[in-house]
């Protein structure tokens, strides 16, 4: 029975409420999460509290994580060198993760930097990964398009892959910041880019309204995808999307399809029902 790969996003999921979730909820979620065996957790970031105010906790919320989360890998996100110089500092974060924007206009406003800007961050952040034995990942936002008008096609997500690929990135996501994505062009980006890139581990972080979520997810099976991102009950999302009910693809909608399928995924369903349960204590 093959395998998918499953990253739970409680962080992209939290990251938008405007009430502030207090640090012992956070981790008491995120500990149940621990418990399910997903392959990733990503769980904060260090950003600033200006910018992600519901995050600000997030080295108090590390602290109260278990050691020994199985097998799962903690993932935490920095937008520039000094939160990914923060991140490192934890034995219990295993992976740091960057937002890159294929397009300008969206890296600026995300992380007040030119994508050139960007890519000068990405070489120091996997020197600070490198060193500190953690694997650096590398989110190509906005891979579906934008709604900017800054230039899109595979060709340009394939180029700045490759000039990443250059700073010894070997992981990544290809990010539908804004939930454009079709199953056809996530069937065809995503086979351009492997084609391309087969060395590379890569995975699909996927926005989307719940009624498109489903065959969305069909194209990424039917084009080889095994690791994807969600978020337990569909929470989150970019806060730019114009559509309300666009966020985070639900992990429960990804699991009820691989169990259709015939797909493993290694995870404690038992734990995956306390933690569901738990989640109204997070999200109400």
């Amino acid at each position: 029975m093959e395998k998918v790969s499953i990253t739970e996003c409680p962080r992209d999921a939290m990251q938008g409420i405007p009430r502030f979730i207090p640090t012992e909820v956070k981790a008491t979620y995120l500990r149940l999460l621990q418990r399910v065996g997903f392959e990733r957790l990503d769980f904060g970031s260090f950003v600033s509290p200006k910018a992600v105010p519901q995050l600000r906790d997030t080295p108090a919320v590390l602290d109260l994580l278990d050691e020994s989360g199985g097998a799962t890998q903690l993932l935490a996100i920095a937008a520039n060198v000094r939160g990914a110089a923060e991140a490192v500092r934890y034995t219990k974060v295993d992976v740091v993760g960057f937002p890159f924007s294929v397009s300008e206009t969206f890296q600026l406003r995300n992380a007040n930097s030119t994508i050139a800007q960007a890519l000068d961050t990405v070489r120091e952040i996997v020197a600070i990964c490198h060193v500190s034995g953690k694997i650096p990942l590398v989110y190509l936002s906005m891979g579906f398009g934008n709604p900017y008008g800054d230039a899109w096609s595979p060709a340009i997500v394939a180029d700045y892959t490759a000039k990443l690929i250059a700073l010894d990135v070997r992981h990544f996501a290809l990010a539908d910041t804004i939930g454009s994505s079709t199953p056809a062009n996530i069937a065809a980006l995503y086979t351009y880019i492997t084609e391309a890139f087969p060395e590379l581990e890569l995975g699909l972080h996927l926005h989307s309204t719940p009624d498109s979520s489903r065959d969305k997810l069909i194209a990424a099976l039917d084009a080889g995808c095994r690791r994807f991102d969600t978020a337990l009950r569909g929470f989150g999302g970019c806060p730019m999307a114009e559509d309300k009910l666009t966020g985070n693809i639900a992990t429960e909608t990804l699991l009820q399809l691989l169990y259709e399928q015939g797909f493993e995924t290694g995870l404690d369903m038992d734990a995956w029902a306390e933690a569901l349960r738990y989640s109204k204590e997070v999200f109400g």
